[in-house]
């Protein structure tokens, strides 16, 4: 691999309760639940991940369950759309599962050329399972009731909804290697070839339009993907040579992070690869045992009996 930004890593949102957000994305979605540990600054809450098979950078949607978080308020200064790569012909089916479990939905629309279907979860939060193209070759998770001509494959994109694109477009194009590949009205849609998958950003410009809130049903932070530490901290010095505030690097245990807010409002990260999500525990049982930072181990059974019980 070249040392380049690879596309998205993970995407961090915000839910309320625990479990109808484990429903949702296990059941509903159909989507791997590749690991349960807990919010590094509030051990009391967990961070739980869902992903493919094997956890791999490019797939994983991660939040932070609070029970009694407020609504968020979509709008500018936000990532306001997460999308998802799908098999080519499998919307009817999401339509018709979306139906069925009386999710909120828009009926299948077209978007550069591609097939998407937009749906809301639990929450609130807006995302879109797209039939990629060209056609996306990872290959989905499948479920007993979401198989694998129909599973969800990844990330497509991620959508950025400012006041004036003008500045975060210069840092995915002049920092991150992004080039401009499509636009339509006020959409522009910017694309990494580095990676053959989860490499669009869509950035729509609002001029009007209010500020967001981020809280409940909204994107916290969207993390793009570096091989290994050497080449994020190659990213961390030319972030910060375009004046922006970017933090030291930090172990997030599966992956080490750097965070810097983007001058639309955006907090973006960017995450290695290394170590990955085997680190503590064999892909075969990914997500089944919670999983704690060393430096909450020794509270285990605190933490343990404050955690709601997913099932």
């Amino acid at each position: 691999m070249e040392n380049r930004i690879l596309g998205l890593h993970h995407v961090t949102a915000i839910s309320g309760n625990a479990q109808r957000n484990y429903d949702f994305y296990t059941k509903v979605l159909g989507m791997r639940f590749v690991k349960k540990t807990v919010n590094f600054d509030d051990p009391h809450t967990y961070h739980l991940y869902y992903g493919d098979y094997p956890a791999s950078p490019g797939t994983i949607m991660t939040f932070f369950p609070w029970e009694h978080i407020t609504k968020g308020r979509r709008g500018t200064g936000q990532a306001t759309e997460v999308g998802f790569s799908v098999p080519a012909g499998s919307l009817e089916f999401w339509q018709q599962r979306m139906e069925a479990q009386n999710v909120v939905y828009n009926n299948i629309a077209d978007k550069f050329g591609e097939r998407y279907l937009t749906i809301v979860d639990p929450d609130g939060l807006k995302l879109e399972l797209t039939e990629a193209q060209p056609i996306d070759e990872r290959a989905g998770y499948a479920t007993d009731e979401v198989g694998a001509a129909n599973g969800i494959k990844g990330f497509h994109q991620v959508t950025l909804t400012l006041r004036n694109i003008k500045s975060t477009a210069e840092v995915l194009t002049d920092i991150f290697g992004y080039q401009l590949v499509n636009q339509h009205v006020n959409r522009y849609r910017f694309a990494t070839d580095a990676t053959a998958s989860a490499a669009i950003i869509d950035l729509v410009e609002a001029k009007g339009e209010a500020q967001g809130t981020v809280a409940g049903g909204s994107v916290h932070h969207i993390a793009f993907r570096v091989q290994d530490d050497a080449t994020e901290m190659k990213f961390r010095e030319l972030v910060a040579s375009k004046g922006l505030d970017i933090t030291p690097q930090i172990d997030r245990n599966y992956f080490r992070s750097l965070y810097f807010r983007e001058p639309g409002g955006v907090l973006f990260e960017i995450a290695t690869d290394t170590p990955g999500f085997t680190v503590d525990e064999p892909v075969e049982s990914l997500g089944q045992a919670l999983q704690l930072p060393a430096m909450y181990e020794k509270r285990r059974a605190e933490i343990e009996k404050v955690l709601p019980i997913l099932q």
